[in-house]
């Protein structure tokens, strides 16, 4: 698929990766629509880039109803969503931990408020020569990280929710459904848990418009293709190794 002379909206694209994709997009002949639930910071940002801003909370659900709305009334031409926004809490499960009300929120922002907006926009999606739905999940799809328990319940969710769409719109349709998986990031999201370590978020943007030129459906981002290999041909010394000294 290319990805030039198209309209795409990115979700949670203030600053971090969802920036960096908008920006690449931008830099490759596409018009972006970049969504934040915080207005001066997703104002500042569109004003950097050179993008549309909308202000919405993924994590409300008449937000996200409005957005979809206000996207089939003025960008009619859309053709890419980017499922990026997310939020993650860094606890351990355990008496005390209230994991349920974590989960609540966590589930909200990184699960139900893509599916929702994907499915608000799929028959706007349907009608384009070509359309892509990009879910930015993550290398704790395949085995939790202990200090991340329900945001990787979360995003093995949403991992398990972008194989069937893919699998379902394969047989009707011609949006083609991407899921990117990076390990750690260096984002304000993650340096409380290391993340200076991580990737530049620039390098999972680079991976994102490669993988979808090559139409591959799985990006994996810097070591999560060795991850995943390990798991699978050794799920409890893999998920030892994972969280090794957490």
């Amino acid at each position: 698929m290319e990805i030039t002379n198209k309209t795409a909206l990115v979700t949670g694209a203030g600053s971090g990766i969802g920036y960096e994709i908008a920006k690449l997009l931008i830099e490759k002949g596409n018009k972006v629509i970049i969504v934040g639930r915080n207005a001066e910071k997703i104002n500042k940002a569109a004003l950097e880039l050179g993008a549309e801003a909308l202000v919405c909370d993924i994590s409300k659900d008449e937000e996200i109803e409005n957005l979809a709305v206000k996207i089939k009334n003025e960008f009619p031409e859309l053709s890419i969503l980017v499922n990026n926004a997310g939020v993650a809490h860094l606890y351990k499960l355990g008496e005390g931990a209230e994991a349920s009300q974590k989960a609540k929120q966590e589930f909200q922002v990184n699960y139900f408020g893509p599916v929702l907006l994907t499915e608000r926009l799929l028959p706007l999606l349907k009608k384009q020569s070509e359309a892509a739905v990009i879910n930015i999940t993550s290398n704790v799809t395949f085995q939790p990280l202990i200090v991340l328990p329900t945001y990787s319940d979360a995003k093995a969710a949403l991992h398990s929710h972008t194989v069937a769409l893919r699998h379902t719109l394969g047989k009707d349709s011609t949006i083609k459904i991407y899921e990117v998986m990076p390990s750690l990031v260096n984002t304000e999201a993650t340096k409380n848990m290391g993340g200076e370590n991580g990737m530049h978020p620039s390098v999972v943007a680079e991976s994102i418009f490669n993988g979808i030129k090559n139409d591959s459906y799985e990006i994996y981002v810097g070591d999560t293709a060795e991850q995943r290999n390990a798991y699978f041909e050794n799920p409890a010394q893999s998920l030892e190794t994972f969280n090794s000294g957490l």
